[in-house]
């Protein structure tokens, strides 16, 4: 599929997210870092954790609100919030005592308006797609991700100690084109808004959730994703961990290779890869079916990370990192198609911010790993892994394929 047969909305959605995306990235990483200078660790880490609760929950109203209004118009009012608090941020910087509490602030409703418009966003990706071409869009999108994520960590890598206020500044521009993007070239799409079927709005939002909690085969390949991410989140929580406390240090010339540099290699390697290797192996699993590469792209996957979560020798780690990471390449594409060709048209708000809890449920899930680590060997660890996997893998494969099977079997019947 060339770029001039995407559709409008993609391309947008596309060329936007991916500049705004590497903007914040540049960012984000280091709120922990800049908190816990300016007011203390256990500050930092309390702040940031009620953060994401605060975010998963505006998440799902934003899931609402965007089957309820215009898309386009929710998009356009929570970017252009967005964009204010980002200059709030850049103006708290300014004094030579900064406003740490105006800062604050801004970055909690930063945090709002962003959760309340992602559903929106990814909403208009299934708006505008087709079962046919969502594949190829979703394994894009993949590749856009990796690479902005790249750029901003080299941005902040670069910039973030020494040009703060300038970082925020280019945050702030950046983030203020974007509902401007959104206003001039953002088509409103939808066929179906969601009803009201309650006059009490905070019944008819529970009451929307209801029908994602009850579609049985959705809830599971969102719990299923859950179990799967939490492995590669792990790298950066528990394996990133154990990598600073034991990994066996080598060098390269005068140059060493300890534990938390070999973390930033798997890193640095897992987004070359995707970079490099997406279109290409999205191009080869193509000719296959699509249960066959979902499930060996997850055993790929559970190999790699079941290997690099005790795995000591840095060539291991690098092979089996690599391993791990061609599994991702191989299954995610199929499965972020298959999972959008199941919401409702409705819905697709609600159902998309409902499939987060995948990403929040893996990030404590990671967290944990921490704790458990702490009590447990690492090769008893790679069985913990082992187990996750197993399980993430038969919810995911039985909620996207097994479901169908039978929906298959009924119409077969039906024409005999």
């Amino acid at each position: 599929m060339k770029w001039k047969d995407y559709p409008q909305n993609i391309k947008v959605r596309l060329i936007t997210s991916f500049f705004n995306r590497a903007v914040a990235s540049a960012v984000m990483p280091f709120m922990a870092l800049f908190f816990a200078q300016e007011m203390s660790k256990v500050w930092a880490g309390s702040f940031l954790i009620i953060t994401v609760f605060i975010g998963f929950f505006v998440n799902m109203i934003g899931g609402y609100i965007s089957d309820r209004f215009p898309r386009k118009r929710v998009l356009v009012m929570t970017s252009s919030l967005s964009a204010v608090m980002f200059l709030l941020m850049a103006i708290s910087l300014l004094p030579d005592e900064k406003w740490i509490r105006l800062f604050a602030l801004a970055y909690v409703m930063f945090i709002v308006t962003s959760s309340l418009g992602r559903p929106a966003m990814h909403a208009i990706i299934i708006d505008s797609t087709t079962p046919e071409n969502r594949k190829a869009i979703y394994a894009i999108d993949y590749w856009m991700i990796n690479l902005s994520m790249a750029i901003g960590a080299a941005l902040g890598g670069l910039l973030y100690l020494n040009h703060q206020i300038e970082l925020f500044i280019l945050l702030t521009v950046t983030a203020a084109s974007l509902p401007i993007a959104y206003q001039i070239w953002l088509k409103d799409e939808r066929v179906q808004s969601l009803k009201k079927q309650h006059q009490n709005v905070v019944i008819d939002l529970l009451q929307n959730y209801k029908v994602a909690f009850q579609d049985r085969p959705f809830v599971k390949v969102v719990i299923g994703s859950m179990f799967i991410f939490s492995a590669e989140f792990s790298l950066n929580s528990y394996i990133g961990v154990r990598l600073a406390e034991s990994f066996d240090s080598f060098t390269i010339g005068d140059f060493e290779v300890a534990g938390v540099r070999m973390l930033s290699l798997l890193n640095i390697q897992n987004m070359l890869l995707v970079v490099c290797m997406t279109f290409m192996v999205n191009k080869f699993t193509d000719r296959f079916s699509k249960r066959h590469v979902l499930l060996t792209g997850l055993l790929l996957y559970s190999i790699g990370y079941v290997t690099i979560t005790s795995a000591n020798s840095w060539y291991l780690l690098l092979l089996f990192n690599f391993i791990g990471t061609i599994g991702e390449l191989v299954y995610s594409p199929v499965r972020n198609a298959e999972m959008a060709n199941m919401i409702p048209e409705d819905k697709r708000g609600s159902y998309s911010a409902f499939s987060n809890v995948s990403f929040s449920g893996a990030d404590l899930l990671a967290r944990s790993t921490i704790i458990i680590g702490a009590f447990l060997i690492p090769t008893m660890m790679s069985v913990y892994i082992g187990v996750l996997l197993m399980i993430g893998t038969l919810l995911v494969y039985t909620g996207l394929f097994v479901r169908k099977s039978k929906k298959e079997q009924v119409a077969e019947l039906e024409i005999v």
